[in-house]
């Protein structure tokens, strides 16, 4: 209905979204100036400030105290009352989110997914897994010969051009002076990269000194991967560089004996990942990503949801998806540990959204995490991870890991990713140890920055859901068939390990 208090003149119909029939808030679609007459579901309002691209409007008023619901949950409560047309931001709005919670086994029916009977173009393993990539990456077990490991790999990459789909170091600065559990996480991601699918022969680079002995990481390697391991002890050899490029050149001329051949998209392990989120990231790229999920968990293929701390206000919605009570009750420590990860470290676990969320219109860490979940579609949760393990399950798994682009990307990748669709509103130029392909949640990113990003996820205000998952998903296809992304041309490839422990 329309205001009698308001002019019928002109009302902006497509300046404004209500995201589910239940908010409290609708989201700008454009910077909205105040006094600006705008229309939503039917209702005329007069925006009383400028609303920012992508922030919130209240369409109700909206008292002291109480709860605000977008993507139809609650995302805090008021700090201050707002009227119809106000803005709604962290002036007026704060989290509800404190501590630890009990949490109460209410399953749901489990969603039918559709299936698709397409194909990409991989690389079958011995063990029986795809891969997306036929490369070769060197694997230093310190960062102390984190340098030499990218010497070498330079010098094997210009040697071997074009004969495999690429030579690559990932460096990191641990490995030495690391204890206990720090440690064995560490050695537990490097030993899954060293078996990944995506590496048709990894050379294992140590010092010699380190806490991260060797031995001890190469007896941690699936025992089917080690025949594509080499290794080199720098405090060993004579020429640890000439060492280096003769492992690679035997690895790089078993490597180039493998072929790509045509599977079916069931052989697909796909990260889900987000970013830099923004106000259009739970209406455009995670949805789509989530779409995307649902075709691939269907069709009998696996996704990963990491980014534990951006569950916390939406984890009841992947509790009801557990496969059994054995998966409620292993999310529900996943997301209590690393409750009391902040508390015991004297940080609140709400320390969340980042200052780009903020500016992005983010107002809470519940309204951040309802827009991240939708990347996991409706499958149901098979599984459920701790950091430094691997793909168990078909379907749907959990993974424990931080919110950091870096660290949770590659622990996707260790658990068995062999490709991650990354989810942006502010756009980062960041690649990962597998292809990870950028997408963005407005068109304005997409347009600004080509060089980052792949696919434009604001296109769906405007073509529709349906249209741009057709779309990603071909391109998610042409991807693990071989077409680099915007970070592989770029030349942007890294990883990042998870340190918790003292350091000596």
């Amino acid at each position: 209905m329309m205001r009698s208090d308001l002019p019928a003149s002109n009302p902006d119909r497509t300046a404004l979204l209500r995201i589910h029939p239940d908010d409290d808030v609708a989201t700008a679609l454009r910077a909205v100036d105040a006094g600006d007459l705008i229309e939503v579901d039917g209702e005329v309002l007069r925006a009383r400030q400028a609303i920012p691209f992508g922030h919130k409007l209240a369409l109700r008023p909206l008292s002291v105290g109480e709860e605000v619901r977008k993507y139809g949950g609650p995302i805090g409560r008021m700090t201050a009352r707002a009227e119809p047309g106000d803005h709604v931001h962290q002036h007026n709005l704060s989290t509800q989110l404190d501590d630890v919670e009990v949490y109460d086994y209410r399953p749901g029916v489990p969603n039918h997914l559709p299936a698709r009977q397409m194909t990409f173009a991989g690389y079958r393993r011995g063990d029986g897994r795809v891969g997306t990539r036929n490369e070769i990456w060197i694997l230093p077990t310190v960062g102390c010969v984190a340098r030499t490991a990218e010497r070498i790999a330079a010098i094997a990459q210009a040697r071997h051009a074009g004969a495999i789909d690429g030579i690559h170091a990932f460096s990191h600065p641990f490995g030495c002076s690391q204890l206990g559990d720090d440690l064995a996480g560490m050695r537990s991601i490097l030993a899954a990269l060293a078996s990944h699918p995506n590496a048709g022969g990894v050379l294992l680079l140590g010092l010699g000194c380190e806490s991260n002995q060797l031995d001890a990481l190469m007896n941690e390697i699936a025992p089917e991967a080690r025949q594509r391991v080499r290794s080199v002890l720098a405090q060993s050899s004579g020429d640890e560089i000439a060492e280096g490029l003769a492992a690679i050149d035997a690895l790089v001329a078993n490597a180039a004996l493998t072929s790509r051949t045509e599977v079916p998209i069931g052989e697909l392990v796909v990260g889900l990942k987000c970013g830099g989120s923004d106000g259009f990231s739970g209406l455009t790229a995670n949805p789509l990503v989530g779409r995307i999920a649902d075709w691939v968990n269907g069709s009998g293929g696996s996704t990963i949801l990491s980014e534990i701390p951006e569950a916390f206000g939406a984890e009841r919605q992947l509790m009801q998806r557990a496969r059994d009570r054995s998966v409620f009750e292993g999310i529900v420590a996943l997301v209590n540990d690393f409750k009391r990860y902040f508390l015991d470290h004297g940080q609140p676990v709400s320390e969340n959204p980042s200052p780009g969320n903020i500016a992005g219109g983010i107002t809470t860490l519940e309204e951040k995490s309802l827009g991240a979940v939708q990347k996991s579609g409706a499958a149901q949760v098979s599984d459920v991870l701790r950091y430094g393990q691997r793909v168990r399950r078909q379907g749907l798994t959990l993974l424990e890991a931080p919110g950091n682009d870096a660290i949770s990307s590659t622990a996707m990748a260790a658990a068995g990713a062999t490709v991650i669709l990354f989810t942006t509103g502010r756009g980062t130029p960041l690649g990962t140890v597998v292809p990870t392909l950028k997408i963005a949640s407005n068109s304005p990113l997409a347009q600004r920055k080509p060089g980052w990003i792949d696919f434009d996820a604001g296109e769906v205000l405007h073509s529709g859901l349906e249209q741009g998952s057709e779309a990603l998903f071909a391109k998610l296809l042409a991807v693990a068939s071989g077409e680099r992304t915007a970070s592989e041309l770029s030349g942007e490839r890294e990883m990042a390990i998870w340190k918790r422990g003292v350091t000596l």
